[in-house]
């Protein structure tokens, strides 16, 4: 095979038109002078308000495919949307930093937490999912989980007072809600019981009340799965079914030691 046959061959099975990865690319510069605009001291807010302005227009570009979209008017519907975005972030920081006894300073939290930054990213990425533009917010969720080894979809819906501890390896998938002052811990999956794509306008994963709290490796299926209000849910619990209000579930795990004097 010639080399003009194999460039021949490679332009011939790349059929997606619109598949330009500087979209991913740019989407991440994008979304890391957004989080340094909302709260880096150091970073002007005017003028970065104005080149993220001009980058979103190049995202536009690459993204809204369809011309009868108004693309260009999302911006305007977005931007006047950071306040209540960062007041809300703000809100979560610090229930991290007054439920973890090993957080040093809310300035600790905004600087070290991956679960911090993976609802802040989250958070900015869900208005933009509301709005209705097309695929940027789903590369900004999965940025933060390149990052943080947290995967929420945009699409999940997510109340006041959040904390994420550890991070690493939760999932939240699209139509989860969880409402406010929600721990979860590292490991958790708010997931679904089965995987159709019929099911796609469905309500697939879990409702969180108010004030649960899911420990580590937990795991949580179903659209109609309900954790009530001051629950705790237990680290390996495996739940796929309605759970009451202050209620406590655990796993029941057996541990055997075996000693030197003592082995069977």
């Amino acid at each position: 095979m010639t080399l003009k046959s194999v460039i021949d061959e490679i332009e011939l099975h790349k059929k997606q038109p619109n598949l330009n990865f500087s979209l991913k690319e740019k989407t991440e510069a994008f979304t890391q002078k957004l989080f340094y605009t909302l709260f880096d001291t150091q970073t002007p807010v005017k003028e970065n308000l104005e080149l993220l302005e001009k980058q979103f227009d190049e995202l536009v570009n690459l993204a809204c495919w369809q011309v009868d979209k108004p693309c260009k008017k999302i911006w305007e519907r977005y931007v006047v949307t950071l306040p209540n975005i960062l007041e809300k972030l703000n809100l979560d920081a610090e229930a991290i930093v007054n439920c973890d006894p090993a957080s040093l300073s809310i300035e600790e939290v905004y600087m070290a937490y991956p679960g911090f930054y993976a609802i802040a990213i989250y958070r900015l990425a869900h208005e933009l999912h509301t709005i209705g533009f097309p695929l940027m917010p789903r590369l900004m969720t999965e940025y933060a989980h390149r990052l943080t080894g947290v995967d929420i979809n945009p699409g999940a819906q997510i109340g006041n007072s959040f904390f994420i501890d550890h991070a690493t390896g939760v999932v939240i998938g699209e139509t989860a809600i969880i409402e406010d002052h929600v721990k979860i811990y590292q490991g958790v999956t708010l997931g679904a019981l089965f995987v159709a794509k019929n099911l796609q306008q469905t309500k697939r994963h879990p409702t969180i009340k108010n004030n649960v709290t899911i420990y580590a490796n937990a795991t949580i299926l179903g659209g109609d799965t309900i954790i009530g209000e001051n629950t705790i849910i237990g680290g390996n619990a495996w739940v796929t079914s309605s759970i009451p209000a202050n209620s406590k579930v655990f796993h029941k795990t057996e541990i055997k030691i075996k000693t030197t004097n003592n082995v069977s």
